[in-house]
């Protein structure tokens, strides 16, 4: 083609001849103005993701101290209903009681009311408990106890269980200090709890001796007019807000919060309850909440640390940085650019001379192109002119399509060789692509021209015989030297052996689609590379049901597979297969899989190895899913240890529970305790009401105990009316405490058309040595002794 005496523009608006020196200042000052815009972008989405970061770690925290006040107030009242439906309370069973809910709090105590009349006796009966030393007794203003005063009314600490090794303040009367005597009278007034306003908690280390005072009032529900009683003790938590706060916090320097409580209950004056030991950052961010524990309410106060800041630091300054670097050497790069592109205009001018001086050697090389064209057999050349008539024929094309050169050359066309009803598809087509008529003739020289390229296409030729040859054409029109349209060149390739494997290769894909769409499941061949790489080769339609991808996706990235696998089986998959690699053995593995759509589903796996020349294994693998049969398996199990009747876990289901149990407790040491009981003249109840009667009494009996068990007690039937609790983390005063307790509240629960059913209790703990049978046997003799004492006991642990 001839130059264009129009010459191009540098980023199509300024002209070629300006300095090299101005484009790069140009670009270097779009590349500050885009850097500013970003970085204001970067720094206004960072403050907006560090006040949602502040805000879900603030929410999260708000959350923990909310469930810890809340906690406090259920222990303490779980401590209160234990004492009012008690007809009395000893001090052991107190401490067994309150021992494992002393988790975050300082202590729990129970301090009885006592008048001015009862002073004598009450610290004489103290005394003969064990308490040689106990009076009631004041606090002085320098923190020691002293003998109290004389008063109406005393309310003196009786039982006190901590965590602190300072001691317990017994005998201590609430009502001699003012803040204590204030609580009570909330908690008298409202029938339920208070707490006190911040005070300083005595018997109890320094750093932790900031705090308040749960109290609760203890009524029995034995005395008449329970309701409007006066309490006759109260039940206390002493809690340190640094410990019920900092527990299980990260270190000062490491937390990202810094929280401030502030006590609302003294009007305008808001005392600080707790404050972090971390000192807040200087932070527009902040969050306050109100949180109510029993009559007070308390202010919240969430700022970030200094550690929140430091660990949420701007990339702004690094993305400045970074765009001005990347503008300079933009700048610098387009600055070589245009200087050497217009050094090489220079150039291009100076070789436009002497290529033309070479022009004419080239037409001597005609003859020459003539012997390569008639040396190409195996592919037929073809030229034409403007109006399609044939002025070249080599001799591939004669061998081709069986015509002589002399034939074809300027007397027949293009078009004459192509079957008729494919030049008219494609003149209809790409007449209904352009919006005009394109002839036929034209039809196989117009190609990609709406991407200004050409593209080989597929056609049908006519030989001289009549028979058809299918072959790849690719047509280009012919340029003289000034660059003007003279005419066409068509190359073609015979493809029609080519074309024959092709089908016959699509016919075998077609057979085994079709044989693996009638296979439940799905069948794939998959490849690991010698670096451990993963490849899917095939994969049927089947593996969309298994893992809801499609096949095309696993053969582009075999990864997307793993995605699928349950996190807890992705490691032991894993580690099958590259043994299965290893050992070139059979590989077969149930796992589960996590689906978009439907969830949690079991799979099983079967694969041969093989292994490659090259390095590497291939594995040919089935895969279906087995979810239905698995669940079955759930089904059996869940009904081969539980009891058919009462719903509980059956005696198989205990015996596996207590060989586990025991062979913690051997290898690791602890706490180890069951309690059996038995119903008392249960085949009386069947002879007198009935054996339905008795299934339901049975039934009555199981849910009232089960109310009353710890989620980590294992509650079952060993046959009839006998069944067992196994205890955890008990030992044998703790579990006579608690079966004291399932004993007390199956006799304060009639049972419809039977009324009171009573039960004897045999208790047993484990020791060193002790076999499950010695454990059982001491129980069930527990359960004997009650049985001969007369029925309707707790006996306490045998010998």
């Amino acid at each position: 083609m001839s130059l264009n005496a129009v010459r191009p523009k540098i980023l199509g608006f300024i002209s070629e001849d300006v300095s090299a020196w101005l484009v790069a200042l140009l670009v270097l000052l779009v590349g500050g103005i885009l850097t500013g815009l970003l970085a204001w972008s970067t720094l206004n989405l960072f403050h907006q993701q560090l006040r949602q970061r502040f805000q879900l770690l603030a929410s999260e925290r708000y959350s923990r101290i909310e469930e810890r006040f809340e906690d406090q107030e259920q222990r303490l009242d779980g401590v209160r209903r234990f004492f009012a439906n008690s007809n009395s309370v000893s001090r052991q069973e107190f401490d067994g009681y309150t021992q494992p809910l002393l988790h975050r709090t300082q202590a729990y105590s129970f301090a009885r009311r006592v008048s001015h009349a009862e002073r004598p006796e009450f610290e004489r009966q103290v005394r003969e408990e064990g308490l040689p030393d106990f009076t009631i007794r004041d606090l002085m203003p320098n923190g020691q106890l002293q003998l109290a005063a004389e008063r109406d009314e005393y309310v003196p600490v009786l039982f006190s269980q901590t965590h602190t090794t300072i001691g317990s303040p017994l005998g201590f009367d609430l009502l001699a200090q003012p803040l204590r005597r204030a609580t009570l009278e909330r908690a008298d007034a409202s029938g339920d709890m208070a707490v006190s306003q911040p005070l300083h908690l005595i018997s109890t280390e320094p750093s932790y001796a900031r705090g308040v005072l749960l109290v609760a009032p203890v009524i029995s529900r034995s005395s008449p007019g329970a309701a409007a009683a006066k309490p006759y003790g109260y039940v206390m938590a002493v809690i340190s807000m640094r410990q019920l706060l900092a527990d299980g916090l990260p270190e000062a320097d490491r937390d990202y919060l810094s929280v401030r409580i502030l006590d609302l209950s003294n009007g305008d004056q808001h005392e600080v309850l707790f404050e972090s030991l971390n000192t807040p950052a200087t932070s527009e961010l902040s969050a306050s909440r109100l949180l109510r524990m029993a009559d007070h309410d308390y202010q919240i106060d969430i700022l970030p640390s200094e550690a929140f800041m430091k660990a949420n630091h701007s990339s702004v300054t690094s993305l400045v940085v970074l765009g001005s670097l990347l503008s300079v050497l933009l700048s610098a790069l387009l600055y070589v650019l245009v200087s050497q592109r217009q050094r090489a205009l220079k150039t291009v001018e100076q070789r436009t001379q002497e290529l033309r001086a070479r022009d004419q050697e080239l037409r001597g090389t005609h003859g020459q192109l003539r012997g390569v064209l008639d040396a190409a057999t195996q592919v037929a050349i073809i030229a034409t002119d403007l109006r399609g008539v044939i002025s070249t024929f080599n001799a591939g094309a004669e061998q081709m399509l069986g015509y002589t050169s002399a034939q074809a050359v300027g007397h027949m066309t293009l078009e004459n060789l192509h079957l008729p009803r494919e030049l008219i598809a494609r003149s209809a087509e790409l007449s209904a692509r352009y919006g005009k008529p394109i002839p036929t003739c034209q039809a196989m020289l117009v190609e990609g021209g709406e991407e200004g390229g050409h593209e080989a296409r597929e056609w049908t030729l006519l030989r001289s015989d009549g028979s058809h040859l299918t072959v790849n054409m690719l047509a280009t029109p012919v340029l003289d030297e000034q660059g003007l349209w003279v005419g066409h060149l068509a190359i073609c390739i015979d493809i029609t052996e080519r074309k024959r494997v092709h089908e016959a290769l699509a016919a075998r894909d077609l057979l085994l689609k079709k044989l693996s769409a009638h296979v439940p499941g799905g069948i794939y061949q998959i490849k690991m590379e010698f670096d451990g790489r993963f490849s899917v080769i095939y994969a049927s339609d089947g593996i969309r049901e298994i893992y809801e991808l499609e096949p095309e996706v696993l053969l582009l990235n075999a990864e997307a597979m793993f995605t699928r696998i349950h996190p807890q089986d992705t490691t032991r998959i894993r580690a099958s297969i590259r043994a299965s690699a290893d050992n070139l053995s059979p590989w077969r593995e149930e796992y589960r899989v996590q689906l978009p759509m439907r969830g949690l589903r079991w799979v099983r796996g079967e694969a041969t190895p093989e292994e490659l020349p090259g390095g590497g294994v291939l594995w040919h693998g089935y895969i279906s899913d087995i979810t239905d049969l698995k669940r079955v398996e759930e089904e059996l199990r869940a009904l081969s240890v539980t009891d058919s009747l009462t719903g509980i876990h059956n005696r198989r289901y205990f015996q596996e529970r207590l060989t586990t149990e025991m062979a913690r407790v051997e290898r690791g040491g602890g706490e180890l305790s069951v309690i059996m009981l038995d119903i008392d003249h249960f085949k009386r109840i069947n002879d007198h009401h009935g054996h339905a009667v008795g299934d339901r009494v049975l039934q009555a009996v199981c849910e009232r105990i089960g109310h009353r068990l710890r989620r980590s007690d294992v509650f079952c039937r060993l046959g009839g009316e006998e069944f067992m609790v196994l205890c955890p983390d008990i030992d044998g005063k703790q579990a006579h405490v608690l079966a004291l307790e399932l004993w007390q509240g199956l006799r304060n629960s009639p049972i419809d058309e039977v009324g009171i059913v009573t039960a004897s209790f045999g208790i047993a703990s484990w020791r060193v040595g002790e076999g499950a049978d010695g454990l059982l046997l001491r129980a069930d003799s527990g359960v004997y002794a009650a049985k001969q004492a007369g029925r309707d006991r707790v006996e306490s642990e045998m010998d």
